[in-house]
C-alpha cells in the first residue's frame, strides 16, 4: 500500500486537528501499515491488497479498503490471491476505477502445466465467520484455471472445519466456505475454469451437509460471462446446505459438463451429466430475482427445495459443447420451487409440475437485448437483468 506523505504540521497540531474533527488515530499505522486515509486504506498497483485487508482488520473503526485502477496478480503460488476470514469481518473491499483481480501470473507459472497461467486456487476466498456486513464491490475477477495447491499462507484459521476436495478445487473466482455470508456487488466474473465445479462462485456454507441456516450469500448486480467447469455450476454452485440470493445478475456464455463426472459414487451411472451455470444441490436454496440467463449451456439446475425464481428471463440457453450429450433446458427442477413472472423461451424439466403456465410466459416473445443484455422489448419490462451503475 502507498505510504502517506509526511505532514509539515507539528505532531501536536495534527493530534489536535484529529480530535477536533472526531477522527481516531488509526490502529496499525504506527506499525508500518501505510495507505491510511480518513475514508479507508488505499491500495495502488504494485502494492498488496492483503496487507490493506489485514490493516483494516486491526483497525477498530476504519473497515474500508479501496483498491485503485489496475491489474492485481499473485506474486507466489498459493491458495488465494486475497482472503477474508473471521478477523476481516465487516470490511468493505471496493474497486476505485477499473480493477482486475486475476488468478494468473505467467511469470511464475509453468507453461507445460494444464493450469497455466493460473497460480492460485481461488482469486478471492471468504472463510468461516464472515457476515453480510463484509462487502466485495466493483471488481472484475478472472484467470482461474484449475490450479490446486495446499501450500502457502493459511486462508482458513478454523481448524475444526473439514477441508475436502471442494474446499481446494471449487470456486475458481470466489470460494465461500463455512458459516460465511458475504455480500458481493457489481462484480464481473469472467473466463474462469474449475474442476470439479464452479469456475465462478462456489458456496460451501455448511460443510457437514445440513439444511441451510443463518444468512444467505447475497450476489447483487453481477455479471457471469464465459465461466466453465468440468462437472457442475459453471458460474455459481450451491453445495449441500448452502443458500444465496441473486438479484439483477446476468449469466451469458457459461458452460459446465466439460469432462467426465469423476466424483460420482457410481461411475457407470454418474449424476450431473447435464448441469447448468447455476446448480443448486440437495438441501440448498436459491432465491433468484430479476436475472437473465442467455446463451449458456442450460439455465438453472435445482436439486434443492424451497427455492424461488421471480421475474427472470431465460433465453436460448442451448450453447453447444460438453462431455455428455443431453437435451438442453432453461429450468430443471427436481423438487418444489416457486416460479413466477418469468419469461422462458425453451424447454423445462419439471416432473412435479412446479412451473405454472399462468404465472409465467413461455413463447411468442423476443426480449430484444441490447449490447449489455438490457431487454428493449416493452413486453419484458420489469423482468430480467438491467446494467447497473457502480
Amino acid at each position: 500500500m502507498k505510504t502517506p506523505q509526511p505532514s509539515t504540521a507539528p505532531a501536536s497540531s495534527c493530534l489536535r486537528l484529529a480530535l477536533l474533527v472526531g477522527l481516531s488515530w488509526p490502529a496499525g499505522l504506527a506499525s508500518g501499515a501505510g495507505g491510511w486515509q480518513p475514508d479507508g486504506f488505499h491500495v495502488f498497483p504494485g502494492e498488496s491488497i492483503q496487507s490493506g485487508l489485514d490493516a483494516a482488520a486491526r483497525n477498530p473503526t476504519n473497515k474500508v479498503v479501496k483498491v485503485h485502477a489496475g491489474v492485481y496478480r499473485p506474486d507466489s503460488k498459493r491458495q488465494a490471491l486475497i482472503w477474508l476470514n473471521r478477523q476481516h469481518d465487516g470490511i468493505t473491499l471496493e474497486a476505485i476505477g477499473n480493477v482486475t483481480l486475476s488468478a494468473a501470473n505467467p511469470e511464475i507459472s509453468q507453461p507445460e502445466s494444464a493450469s497455466h497461467p493460473a497460480v492460485v486456487n481461488h482469486v478471492v476466498y471468504f472463510g468461516d465467520g464472515v457476515s453480510p456486513q463484509t462487502i466485495l464491490r466493483g471488481f472484475k475477477i478472472t484467470g482461474a484455471h484449475h490450479f490446486v495447491t495446499t501450500d502457502g499462507p493459511e486462508v482458513e484459521p478454523n481448524r475444526e472445519l473439514k477441508r475436502n476436495l471442494f474446499f481446494y478445487a471449487d470456486g475458481g473466482a470466489v470460494k465461500i466456505f463455512g458459516h460465511s455470508s458475504p455480500t458481493l456487488q457489481h462484480l464481473e466474473i469472467a473466463d474462469n475454469y474449475a474442476s470439479p465445479c464452479a469456475g465462478g462462485i462456489s458456496v460451501q456454507q455448511e460443510v457437514i451437509g445440513a439444511s441451510p441456516g443463518g444468512d444467505p450469500v447475497r450476489i447483487e448486480d453481477c455479471i457471469f460471462r464465459q465461466n466453465r467447469s468440468q462437472i457442475t455450476g459453471a458460474a455459481v454452485d450451491l453445495l449441500p446446505g448452502s443458500s444465496a440470493v441473486l438479484s439483477n445478475c446476468l449469466f451469458v456464455g457459461n458452460l459446465a459438463n466439460l469432462g467426465a463426472n469423476y466424483i460420482a459414487p457410481n461411475p457407470a451411472q454418474p449424476e450431473f451429466t447435464n448441469s447448468a451455470p447455476l446448480t443448486v444441490f440437495p438441501s440448498s436454496r436459491a432465491v433468484v430475482l430479476q436475472c437473465t440467463f442467455a446463451g449458456n449451456r442450460n439455465g438453472i439446475e435445482d436439486l434443492g427445495s424451497h427455492s424461488q425464481y421471480r421475474d427472470c428471463i431465460f433465453w436460448r440457453n442451448n450453447l453447444p459443447g460438453g462431455f455428455y450429450a443431453s437435451e438442453r433446458y432453461e429450468l430443471s427442477l427436481s423438487d418444489n420451487a416457486k416460479v413466477s413472472g418469468c419469461w422462458i423461451a425453451g424447454p423445462v424439466l419439471d416432473s412435479r409440475g412446479t412451473i405454472s403456465r399462468q404465472l409465467n410466459r413461455f413463447d411468442g416473445f423476443d426480449p430484444q437485448f441490447d449490447r449489455d443484455f438490457n431487454p428493449a422489448s416493452s413486453s419484458c419490462q420489469g423482468a430480467g437483468f438491467r446494467m447497473a451503475t457502480k
